[in-house]
């Protein structure tokens, strides 16, 4: 069989014995994210014709106002994960606290953790740019059994079995890992079917992207402002090209397949960074390696971080394995 000819169904069951512990568990979580990304896939391509855009009036946890679409993703996301009974615990970046999900026998057998961002860049919505869904999957390391805790959604990201992301463009995509390599699938609209169109995708070793809301310059770390700084300067192949969307998804995805990196630092206005560690940061920096890239929070692997809390913020910059090291030079010379 062609490779551009194969399902992401049959992908999923010619690959299942790759993973760590091979009982169908992982298979039908992603599945199931499959389909709730087809349902939400078609809500996004409405958006435009229904009353889905705009606010919904609250505010998520992080204070930041909820989407409409920010609101029903979520919904069905958990909804799909707790129908298929494949989960014990789900922990959303639109919510509190984590969900304790049981059988329908009332038990807690169970053995993944799934941690997601159910539309990241939803504020793009309302004009149009692509948004996505991160997601990262673990296995609980509370026992088999009892309901799930606190600590088995802290884990570092080195212990992540799989993350992935779904980007609602010009063409729909998910694209996930194992821990064996990188593989993008592509939506057929008129038939529903996930195909896969880019496999063992890599991150160019170097790039000419960078990514940065540059608006923010006079607030960023002086290691960072070095940076921008030598990316703009005129030697060899820079001046670098500066391309930022705002979804991080989109960013990300583009700097996969051009060669790129992303920066989202601390700034004096976001002490801590702004992304979410455990939404945002783990699953891509997961991503990230198994395609030959880096991640790092300026100085270290984000993979290493030991997360203490749901919804820990940290610095992010992720990309092209050259790239994000040199920035990372930057980073400690303007410690010294």
């Amino acid at each position: 069989m062609k490779e551009h000819n194969k399902t992401l169904g049959e992908f999923i069951i010619e690959n299942q014995k790759s993973f760590q512990y091979s009982s169908g568990e992982l298979s039908r979580i992603i599945n199931a994210i499959r389909l709730a990304a087809k349902v939400v896939n078609y809500k996004v391509n409405k958006a435009g014709l229904v009353d889905i855009v705009g606010a919904a009036g609250e505010q998520n946890i992080q204070g930041e106002d909820q989407q409409k679409l920010d609101v029903y993703a979520n919904e069905i996301f958990i909804q799909t994960l707790i129908n298929r009974e494949i989960v014990c615990g789900i922990a959303s970046e639109e919510n509190d606290d984590f969900i304790t999900v049981r059988g329908s026998d009332n038990s807690h057998t169970n053995k993944y953790v799934v941690l997601m961002d159910p539309l990241d860049g939803s504020s793009n919505i309302d004009v149009n740019v692509s948004v996505g869904t991160i997601f990262s999957v673990y296995r609980r390391i509370t026992p088999v059994g009892t309901p799930v805790a606190l600590e088995d959604f802290l884990q570092p990201g080195v212990n992540q079995v799989a993350a992935g992301y779904v980007i609602y463009g010009t063409s729909t995509m998910l694209v996930y890992t194992t821990g064996h390599g990188v593989n993008g699938f592509t939506l057929n609209p008129a038939i529903g079917t996930f195909y896969l169109s880019h496999p063992n995708m890599m991150f160019p070793k170097e790039g000419i992207i960078y990514s940065i809301n540059e608006g923010n310059y006079v607030h960023f770390p002086q290691g960072v402002k070095d940076y921008i700084k030598y990316c703009q300067l005129e030697e060899g192949d820079r001046p670098y090209t500066s391309r930022y969307i705002g979804s991080l998804v989109s960013d990300f995805h583009r700097n996969m397949i051009k060669g790129g990196i992303y920066l989202y630092p601390t700034s004096s206005k976001a002490p801590k960074g702004k992304l979410r560690l455990l939404y945002e940061c783990n699953p891509m920096a997961f991503i990230a390696e198994q395609a030959g890239g880096k991640a790092s929070d300026g100085f270290g692997r984000i993979l290493e971080i030991r997360p203490t809390e749901l919804h820990e913020r940290v610095p992010f910059f992720c990309g092209s394995y050259a790239m994000v090291e040199k920035a990372e030079d930057f980073m400690r010379n303007a410690k010294k």
